[in-house]
């Protein structure tokens, strides 16, 4: 597995990201990317300046997985999406493609990578939960129910930083995650 830049003037890799972003989110959150057209302009924004976009590729030239990130505040980036080719996930390309972009966000100056993760269908303890008035308190208790991404973060070093409730409607909350990448 390599990890590069994507190139604007490549559009048959920014179709082929287009198709991994759609069938890996089609199974847990189909509304974030419903069809090729959304995943293609996602996939086209990333390549705006200022902003990183990187992709696994295999030997033989195959879209393994899709990382991106945006600058956010003077020393934050969010990371924004992170997909594997379902066929490829639970084989360390998402944690290569997350450690690539660490460097790459640390290169340009960031201390801290952030990103939010949805729960829109109860993957977690906190789906389907008025989080309100203790916030804090679910945030802490946070329990993975079925498979949730969260859980994945955290395995990378990621922490829990706050919730967003009803961020996607009631009981739809956010989960606010980041990690420190220098100092």
């Amino acid at each position: 597995m390599q990890i590069f830049d994507v190139a604007a003037v490549d559009a048959i890799l920014i179709d082929q990201i287009a198709r991994v972003l759609v069938d890996g989110f089609c199974e847990f959150a189909p509304e974030a990317w419903p069809d090729l057209a959304s995943a293609r302009a996602e996939v086209e924004a990333s390549l705006q300046p200022g902003r990183i976009s990187r992709v696994a590729l295999d030997e033989q030239g195959k879209v393994l997985g899709w990382v991106g990130a945006i600058p956010t505040y003077a020393v934050a980036w969010e990371l924004h999406p992170l997909v594997v080719a379902p066929a490829f996930q639970g084989q360390g390309v998402g944690q290569a493609l997350v450690a690539d972009l660490e460097a790459q966000v640390a290169a340009q100056g960031a201390i801290t990578l952030y990103l939010g993760t949805d729960d829109m269908d109860g993957r977690t303890s906190l789906g389907g939960v008025d989080l309100y008035p203790d916030v804090t308190a679910h945030a802490a208790s946070i329990r993975n129910l079925r498979r949730h991404p969260f859980a994945f973060y955290q395995r990378i070093g990621f922490v829990v930083v706050g919730l967003i409730p009803d961020a996607n409607g009631f009981g739809k909350p956010d989960i606010i995650m980041a990690k420190r990448v220098s100092r």
